[in-house]
């Protein structure tokens, strides 16, 4: 009977405690048969944030070492970087150039969320590498709206797209 006034409080508890391996609830489908997406994690939106920080200060060297060598990064003009040096020359040529229009360099990042697709019956599918960050900004010139493919802390992949409507304040 003694051992009852041990046990069942321990029981008690264990049934209170909630499940940490709870399935995680899927909110849409992806491009793939059978693929699903999900809400991401705060540290993909966290190396999503120190690549920004990055890229507002032009830390160029920070930067290359947050880009894949290889991977795909598509401007809204069309131009398609291949490597991180690319991707960071692109983004030098665009700085002058607003120095030579004699306008303004910067942005508000109005959002960021990360998710990730999962379940593709063909799993070889890379859009299922990491998880994805959609971002979006707004600046001067209009609001572009981003995704950022971010594999072991490191960006594969990047499509970016332009509004030329700026969101009010």
């Amino acid at each position: 009977m003694k051992y009852l006034f041990f046990i069942l409080p321990v029981l008690v508890a264990a049934s209170c405690v909630q499940s940490e391996n709870k399935s995680a609830q899927t909110n849409g489908f992806g491009p793939y048969e059978g693929q699903s997406v999900y809400l991401g994690d705060q540290e993909t939106v966290d190396a999503f944030k120190k690549l920004d920080k990055a890229w507002a200060a032009r830390d160029y060297n920070a930067m290359k070492e947050m880009i894949a060598d290889q991977g795909m990064f598509v401007f809204e003009d069309g131009f398609t970087a291949n490597s991180a040096q690319e991707f960071v020359d692109k983004v030098e040529s665009e700085y002058q150039e607003t120095l030579d229009n004699e306008q303004e360099w910067g942005w508000k990042n109005n959002y960021a969320f990360s998710v990730y697709p999962k379940g593709a019956l063909d799993s070889s599918v890379t859009n299922q590498q990491g998880q994805w960050v959609n971002a979006q900004f707004t600046g001067t010139d209009g609001t572009y709206i981003e995704w950022y493919q971010m594999v072991n802390g490191k960006l594969t992949v990047w499509y970016q797209t332009k509004g030329d409507f700026v969101l009010p304040e």
